[in-house]
């Protein structure tokens, strides 16, 4: 099968996409758990040698507390950047309880009102699955970072044709910033779908269009 220039533009993007995204992976370790523990070694030092010294233990016993809190609070970030990448969850019991996983954590972080309805997913393919899980978190992260919003919605309906329709609607400010969609269009795309966005005074609904090849697969 014979390339075109579409096609090859559009694996130009999806490459600059995943470029993106690990690059904004590695500034998040660099500028989180990376300097978090680099804290908490110093930290540790200072402690040791005031046990060393016999200067002060209640010092150092106050040192190793706040180093404890650090490192905890660095387990955290790191647990949560693991379910982000690979939800554990996804894996083991499916699309709906994974993505039921995701609102509530975001529910219980921000305080907003997450509404799914996740039934047309059943018997999704693996491929589609992952890719749909990884678009809807976008959205959903979108959405909070704009706001963040009092309500979000995330609806899935099968098309007529077997594929299937996914969206994801909020009431935080309208999404004006169409750059901030690219990334979540190149992986549509992959998956041979399509995006609407719409924007009305009551926020953003961003409606995705999967085709039923790409779906079953």
């Amino acid at each position: 099968m014979k390339v075109g220039d579409g096609d090859h533009e559009a694996l130009d993007r999806l490459i600059s996409a995943e470029q993106d995204e690990r690059r904004r992976l590695a500034l998040f370790l660099h500028d989180g758990p990376v300097q978090n523990l680099a804290g908490i070694a110093l930290m540790l030092d200072g402690a040791l040698h005031s046990l060393s010294t016999e200067s002060s233990f209640e010092q150092a016993r106050s040192i190793i507390e706040v180093a404890l809190a650090q490192q905890r609070a660095t387990i955290r970030e790191l647990r949560d950047l693991s379910f982000v990448l690979e939800p554990v969850v996804l894996r083991d019991h499916g699309f709906g309880p994974a993505l039921r996983a995701l609102a509530d954590q975001a529910s219980g972080a921000h305080g907003i009102e997450i509404d799914l309805d996740t039934d047309a997913a059943t018997g999704i393919g693996e491929t589609a699955r992952v890719a749909l899980y990884t678009i809807l978190r976008e959205l959903i992260d979108q959405a909070i970072r704009r706001g963040p919003p009092e309500r979000i919605r995330v609806h899935l309906a099968p098309m007529p044709d077997g594929g299937l329709l996914a969206s994801v609607a909020d009431n935080a400010d309208p999404e004006r910033r169409r750059r901030s969609l690219e990334p979540i269009e190149e992986r549509v795309r992959a998956l041979h779908g399509e995006v609407a966005v719409s924007t009305t005074e009551d926020g953003t609904e961003v409606k995705v269009t999967l085709p039923p090849h790409t779906t079953r697969r």
